[in-house]
This record gives C-alpha cells, structure tokens and sequence, in this order.
C-alpha cells in the first residue's frame, strides 16, 4: 500500500494582490506560489508601494531568481483585465476587500473556457468581528479585549474587533474601565514608539471613517462614549471612538469600517 502526497507547481502563472495593513502578508502571498515552483505577478495595493519595493529588493538580494515574482505598480483593474484574460492563468493569491475578491471570481468564471486547466482561487476578505461578553465575563478582561482588540494598528485590519455585546449588568464597570483605557492612549507620529495610536492610511480611509462618526453624533440610535474628534490638517488622526447603540442593526454594528471604531 503507497501512502505519498506529491507537492507540485500549478500549471501556469499566480496573480498574489497584497494589501497595506501587514507587511508579512506581502511576502507570503507571492513568496508561497514561487516555493512551489510558479511564477508569479506580484500586484500589490498603492498604499504599500513603498515596502513592497524593499520587499522586492531583499529577496533579489537573498538570491531569488529575475522574473520569478514580477512585482508591478498599477491599477487593479489593469492588472486583473489582463492576467484573467490569459490562458495561463493558474491561480490568485488574494487579501483585501470582500468587494474586489467577488469581482475577481466572477471575471475568472467567466473566463474559464480559455485557461489551460481550472485556476485555484484562495481569498482572505474583510469580516465584522464581536466581542461577545456573558455576565460572567471578567470585566478586567473585557475590557483590555475591547480597547487593544478594537484600536490596535487604528482597528486598520481585518482581525480587530469592531462591534461587542456587553450584558447590563457589567456595563457600568466596563464603560469606566474602557474611558480610563482610551484616556491613557498616546496618538502621533510612528516616529515615537510612545504612540498607540497613529495616522490611518490615507485621507480616503480618513473621510470614510470619519462619516460614520458623524453619522453616530447625529444619530437618534446612538451616541458617542468616548473620541469622535477627527484631523487631517498634519496626517489623517482618527481618535479612538466607542460608539453606543441598542439597535443591533445599527449602520455601525453591520458595515465594515476599517478604522479606529468600536460600536457596543
């Protein structure tokens, strides 16, 4: 009896798409196809440019081979129409927005008919993650969840908490503990390691967030707990912002927001 798996290469070339928020996910995404032995089309977001570029260099200098990962700076559509167009499309290696994943694989399935074999298609998109705090809770506990979970990296990944369900019965202790928290947060350049909180990407994602904070203060079905102040006059400065509700459907309970905002 043979029990062998063979690990070999796709048959043609992997499209990597990598986002701003985490560097090492920039040398992951093209980095696993090429160990496989594919080339691969390294497309990654405007916003991370810069280290995608030393990314680039280190692995040139580390001895990886010209033309094995091809690392290009355009838009999105440009490179998805002619990658999804090609026949030796083999698979796309993707993070970012659930949007632009969907849009993807409806360009591949619409296309399946000229590629040489069916390409794989492994996406990691955008979520919603609660907090969700039974009275048992350690308050202590909860609260450190929800002040380092939510505003960690300005809550710019998918990962950071953005909603939490806290029962009555601890919410005074929670509420307290979470204003002393945010009070103590240190917001400026990444230039003083003492900053908690920095700028988040770019004025987009800025006027983006700082909507729905406007929608909060003006909102009968909220209210603001703590932050809610926005600058971009120097860098595009978020406060860390706890928003209240009871309605469960709230705008902020049910959209992705990708910034400093934790709605409870």
């Amino acid at each position: 009896m043979w029990n062998r798996v063979e690990y070999r290469p796709l048959e043609g070339f992997v499209l990597a798409v990598t986002p701003f928020n985490f560097t090492a996910i920039a040398g992951n995404l093209p980095t696993s196809a090429a160990m496989m032995g594919n080339t691969v089309v390294w497309k990654c977001a405007n916003t991370q440019i810069y280290s995608a570029h030393y990314l680039m260099k280190i692995f040139m200098e580390a001895g990886l081979p010209a033309g094995v990962i091809n690392l290009v700076f355009s838009g999105g559509k440009d490179v998805g129409d002619t990658c999804f167009a090609h026949k030796d499309f083999a698979g796309v290696h993707f993070t970012g927005s659930t949007g632009v994943f969907q849009s993807m694989w409806k360009s591949i399935g619409d296309n399946i008919k000229i590629y040489k074999s069916y390409p794989r298609i492994v996406g990691e998109t955008g979520g919603k993650d609660f907090i969700f705090a039974h009275p048992s809770a350690d308050a202590k506990a909860l609260i450190t969840a929800i002040s380092r979970g939510a505003f960690e990296y300005q809550g710019q990944k998918c990962s950071a908490a953005s909603r939490a369900y806290v029962p009555k019965s601890i919410w005074d202790e929670v509420k307290a503990g979470l204003i002393r928290d945010l009070s103590s947060f240190k917001m400026g350049s990444t230039e003083d390691f003492g900053n908690f909180i920095n700028a988040v990407i770019d004025e987009a994602s800025f006027d983006n967030i700082a909507n729905y904070i406007e929608h909060a203060k003006s909102s009968a079905d909220s209210e603001i707990l703590i932050g809610g102040k926005c600058d971009k006059s120097v860098g595009y400065f978020v406060e860390p912002t706890v928003i209240v509700t009871t309605n469960p459907k709230y705008k902020s309970m049910c959209e992705e927001i990708f910034g400093p905002v934790m709605t409870i």
